[in-house]
């Protein structure tokens, strides 16, 4: 039996209607509707990352190197799985200690990575940015104030650099009756640091904001067009 796509695609737009409704129905309040269909998504979303997980990374990675690779994919499809083992002694209290080596592993693994991402995908970036906010050279000729205006626009970038990452400076000088407090340049750029940090925030909210909005506006415009179409 072949299923036409005029009925596959009624019956998408069926169950995008539903699901749509019980997402919705979150706005008179918590309800079993509204907590299928979060079940509905945190299922699909699971299964979704261990399928991917499965085809791309255990059965290439781990299972065809272990059946059919030569003693050297082998041995290096072995030590993954020896981890895998320790980590699953962490299931039982006694043996927990078993899988600390491998915890470590990941932990320090997943720092590094995050600290290098962090340092190569924003630090250092953003210090090039700032570095070419001052190039004369890239200059616009249709930039307005020209020059003067480039160089503001670079003071600006830099302040805002600096104040941030001051905001962030814990170092502190002990006082006789030990409480601790920062220079007061510290404080200074750390307070203006504020200012910088919150425009950013309030920036990002805004538009993680536009995109849900956006979002909500093309589910209902898909809810009239469904109705429109009954």
């Amino acid at each position: 039996m072949v299923i036409s796509p005029e009925l596959i695609e009624l019956i998408t737009g069926i169950l995008s209607f539903l699901i749509t409704l019980m997402i919705l129905s979150y706005l008179i309040g918590d309800n079993p509707l509204f907590r299928i269909a979060a079940y509905l998504f945190t299922g699909v979303s699971a299964g979704y990352i261990a399928v991917v997980a499965w085809w791309q990374v255990l059965l290439p990675k781990l299972v065809y190197p272990l059946v059919s690779g030569n003693p050297m994919e082998k041995a290096f499809a072995a030590i993954p799985l020896f981890g895998v083992g320790l980590i699953l002694m962490k299931i039982w209290p006694r043996l927990s200690k078993i899988g600390n080596p491998a915890m470590a592993y990941l932990v320090g693994v997943g720092a590094a990575v995050a600290i290098g991402g962090g340092l190569t995908g924003t630090l250092f970036p953003q210090i090039g940015a700032t570095i070419n906010a001052f190039d004369i050279n890239l200059v616009p000729s249709d930039r307005p104030l020209g020059f003067v205006g480039w160089i503001l626009n670079g003071g600006i970038i830099l302040l805002g650099t600096v104040t941030s990452l001051a905001y962030f400076h814990f170092g502190a000088n002990a006082k006789p009756d030990g409480s601790v407090k920062r220079f007061i340049l510290i404080e200074i750029l750390a307070w203006v640091g504020q200012i910088f940090i919150a425009i950013a925030l309030g920036v990002i909210f805004a538009g993680v904001y536009a995109a849900a909005l956006t979002a909500f506006i093309e589910r209902i415009s898909s809810l009239l067009k469904f109705i429109g179409l009954l």
